[in-house]
């Protein structure tokens, strides 16, 4: 009753009104922040997609250059052909018979397509376009125009470029040999085996394997974003760290000569391999592993 006599009342229901629309503002204000935030998030993924395809448009741009001055080029290799096992040992063989006289085979290791060497430009003259696309790769060449095709080694070696009398083929730039660790290396996966391929046959003399919990990607922009992307980044650090580790105590037991890796292709600089290859392999680790060791050791052919 006081309260009405004073007029406290009134005044209490104004605040509570007050402190409503107060509340209602605050959140009006959290909700616009967020929107600006999204605004935000997706200008700038905006801009990325706008500077990637820029890079993109100026890439096609330089290849139509390069093909308009090849025009007479085929527009593709005459054969193409994923070699393993017999096939490639046959093509291997083919490649080795090849008796051209002094000067009279090309052989070169074109490590970058950007770099081609002077003696192949001249060999393939206008179908060098096609070694471009191929790279990096072997190429075999005569000088009577009967041999002109390259092949993609799993172990390169340092790009050389030579006549002889015939072409240089090592078998150890194409199949495997010694014994060696070959690994899958993916955000949320890691396996590695060791093989011994000192006798007729390779055979998988151990293996590790496992998968682990990273968050996929986000959806939404802003400060979320930024601690989601920052909780992933950790997460896949994490998964690292166990690969290492598996890979010592593989190690620990097991002496191998050489190590490669495959996977995606972010990754493979993350470990120290005598050589790294892409590979999409995926599935349960150490079925995706003999997948990726499959693909490693599969050369592709082609015919220019």
């Amino acid at each position: 009753m006081l309260d009405r006599l004073l007029g406290r009342s009134s005044l209490k229901e104004r605040i509570g009104e007050l402190e409503g629309e107060v509340e209602s503002l605050r959140e009006q204000l959290e909700a616009e922040g967020e929107r600006r935030r999204e605004a935000v998030a997706a200008r700038n993924e905006a801009e990325e997609t706008i500077n990637r395809l820029e890079d993109r448009i100026a890439e096609l741009e330089d290849r139509v250059e390069r093909a308009e001055s090849h025009e007479s080029v085929s527009r593709g290799f005459r054969a193409s052909e994923t070699l393993r096992g017999d096939r490639l040992d046959r093509v291997l063989r083919l490649v080795e018979s090849v008796e051209a006289g002094p000067e009279g085979a090309l052989t070169a290791m074109v490590s970058d397509e950007h770099d081609i060497p002077g003696p192949v430009a001249d060999a393939l003259g206008e179908r060098v376009p096609l070694v471009e696309r191929a790279a990096p790769c072997l190429v075999y060449a005569d000088d009577a125009g009967v041999v002109a095709c390259t092949l993609a080694p799993p172990l390169a070696p340092d790009a050389f470029c030579e006549w002889n009398d015939s072409f240089r083929v090592r078998r150890e730039w194409f199949e495997p040999a010694g014994t060696y660790a070959l690994a899958l290396v993916r955000s949320d996966l890691f396996a590695v085996g060791v093989y011994d391929a000192t006798g007729e046959s390779v055979e998988r003399v151990a293996s590790r394997g496992f998968e682990s919990d990273v968050k996929g990607k986000h959806s939404k922009g802003g400060f979320s974003q930024s601690r989601f992307e920052r909780r992933r980044e950790s997460q896949i650090d994490e998964h690292l760290d166990d690969a290492r580790a598996a890979l010592a105590d593989l190690a620990d037991g097991h002496a191998y000569d050489a190590l490669y890796v495959t996977g995606e292709t972010t990754l493979l600089g993350e470990f120290d391999a005598d050589a790294r290859a892409p590979s999409d392999a995926s599935g349960a680790p150490i079925n995706a592993l003999e997948r990726a060791a499959a693909d490693f050791w599969t050369v592709p052919f082609r015919g220019v």
